[in-house]
């Protein structure tokens, strides 16, 4: 047998040095708003633990850690707690003091996930409001029990708030968010005050995008304004625009004075993650909710512009070759199309002999011969110009007969918009929702069981959504027609213009006036303007 020799416990040694240890113990404090009664308390809370600490002959003031004005169910962005844990973990904390659970932390998981860390490390936790000491052997199920209604008292406030924050969109009381407002500034009352100097660097921006300018183009010109550049809040490292940025401005309904609430929520009140809504949530348009700095027609002509830039559709049935992206250089990149296939045409450089040469070309033919395009001719720019000038100085000669076909065709299209009909639908969506409201009172009051009512809900349900149906419907052929109305309008100006004798061909006027140009031969061109009107136009050899 091997001999084992006991040591005896050096007990009294052991008591001893505990009896004259000092504890070193910490206190955290935190309050979730700046709100003043929430700083009196935060300020109250600090006080209080540094005077309780420092009478206790046993205990040592370790520091008192506090985060101020913060969320308590995101550890990562309070500062004063993950200090409190990096000294605990190097040994600089015995225990720590507390309020409450819900000022330590309103994260069920990351409350016990520290808790036990803290545990293992031997550094206890009193919870003052709780009367719970962690290190205590019945203290886990407390722990437990008491962190899930501290995240379940987190939670119903942010139900609550989002609540409240959904009713005052409903209640045509919207939000703003004036740091990336560019244009705009808050005034006294919290809503949305015009910066005139910025609302014109606005409207400049949308005048050259109408003009055919791509957004970087913009970006670049307007960054090369010095004032300009120092007023934007959200510039790059280098304090240039970027095209992102434009295109922001571009889509922003806030510029022509409406404001689209609730285009992001927050997923949860642990997170704290935004995201897009995507529909998963009510959207809120408010009309007319501020000044405008773009008005209706333009910012309409804006949306559909950035719609037709951003789709790649065939121009025909028979166009194999799928249009390409938008290209702000030449202006026949976007107008220019093949009489035979539909394809766009394409600005190519020939080099022949060591000569260059500057032509255009189906894409069709170009990317599969002629296969599908037979016969489209190639096209020489320097002579297609010319042909396309006299077509536009042919235009302003025939101003007046123009005029009256345009006009024809404006009175043919506002005679079949369905405003009217459009009206009466929303109306009668406001009436159903009034009679549903009833139904709720009538319900919440006593009056009447949910089940006696169930048949009414449901026939307004059903007609609710076949009146939203035709509702969608009607919109979209009322925006069709108002464009048309737009572009009508401005083929009428263009033209009541003088008359001017051009004689380069300007990239930016033929947006402004041409709708399509149509190869029909090598000798002949369809020049369609905007508003319909269509002029042959022979090429010269």
């Amino acid at each position: 047998m091997p001999e084992v020799i006991t040591i005896p416990a050096q007990r009294e040694l052991v008591a001893k040095q505990d009896k004259y240890h000092q504890q070193r113990v910490a206190a955290y404090c935190r309050v979730s708003t700046e709100l003043e009664e929430q700083q009196n308390s935060f300020q109250m809370q600090v006080s209080y633990y540094t005077d309780y600490i420092s009478k206790n002959k046993e205990w040592k003031l370790a520091g008192i850690y506090a985060d101020e004005g913060l969320s308590g169910t995101d550890v990562e962005k309070r500062d004063g707690f993950k200090k409190m844990i990096k000294d605990c973990r190097n040994k600089k904390i015995d225990l720590i003091l507390c309020k409450s659970f819900s000022r330590f932390s309103r994260n069920n998981l990351q409350f016990i996930k520290y808790v036990r860390e803290l545990k293992d490390l031997g550094i206890g936790i009193i919870f003052e409001k709780e009367n719970i000491n962690t290190l205590t052997a019945q203290s886990e199920f407390m722990i437990a029990l008491y962190a899930s209604f501290a995240q379940a008292e987190s939670e119903s406030i942010s139900q609550n708030v989002s609540w409240g924050i959904e009713k005052g969109f409903r209640d045509g009381k919207p939000k703003y968010n004036f740091k990336y407002l560019f244009g705009y500034k808050r005034n006294d009352e919290g809503k949305p005050e015009i910066v005139q100097d910025e609302a014109e660097v606005v409207r400049k921006i949308y005048r050259m995008f109408l003009d055919g300018y791509s957004t970087r183009d913009i970006a670049n010109i307007v960054s090369e304004d010095e004032a300009v550049r120092t007023r934007l809040t959200w510039k790059s490292e280098y304090g240039k625009w970027k095209s992102g940025r434009i295109l922001s401005i571009l889509r922003n309904e806030k510029y022509v004075g409406d404001i689209m609430c609730q285009k992001t929520f927050t997923k949860d009140c642990i997170s704290h993650k935004q995201i897009k809504n995507n529909g998963e949530r009510n959207k809120y348009l408010i009309k007319d909710a501020h000044e405008a700095i773009i008005d209706r027609d333009t910012f309409n002509m804006v949306q559909n512009e950035l719609a037709r830039r951003a789709a790649k559709r065939k121009k025909s049935d028979k166009c194999i070759t799928e249009q390409g992206k938008y290209s702000s250089k030449y202006a026949l990149t976007e107008l220019m199309i093949c009489g035979e296939c539909g394809s766009a045409y394409k600005r190519c450089t020939w080099n022949v002999h060591g000569k260059k040469s500057i032509v255009w070309r189906c894409i069709s033919r170009l990317d599969h011969g002629s296969k599908y395009c037979k016969h489209s001719p190639t096209m020489h720019e320097d002579k297609l110009h010319s042909a396309i000038i006299r077509a536009v100085n042919e235009y302003y000669e025939s101003a007046v007969d123009i005029r009256e076909i345009l006009n024809g065709a404006v009175d043919e299209v506002i005679a079949g918009a369905s405003h009217h009909e459009i009206r009466q639908i929303e109306q009668r969506l406001k009436e159903i929702d009034k009679a549903r409201s009833k139904l709720v009172e009538l319900i919440s009051g006593g009056e009447m069981t949910p089940d006696s009512f169930d048949a009414e809900f449901a026939a307004l349900f059903d007609e609710e959504q076949t009146l939203n149906g035709r509702l969608t419907s009607l919109r979209q052929t009322a925006i069709q027609t108002e464009q048309q109305q737009i572009d009508l309008a401005i083929a009428k100006e263009e033209i009541s213009q003088a008359p001017l004798k051009l004689t380069d061909f300007d990239d930016i006027l033929m947006r402004k006036l041409i709708e399509c140009v149509k190869v029909i031969s090598k000798h002949e061109i369809i020049v369609i303007f905007k508003g319909g009107y269509e002029m042959d136009a022979s090429v010269e050899e």
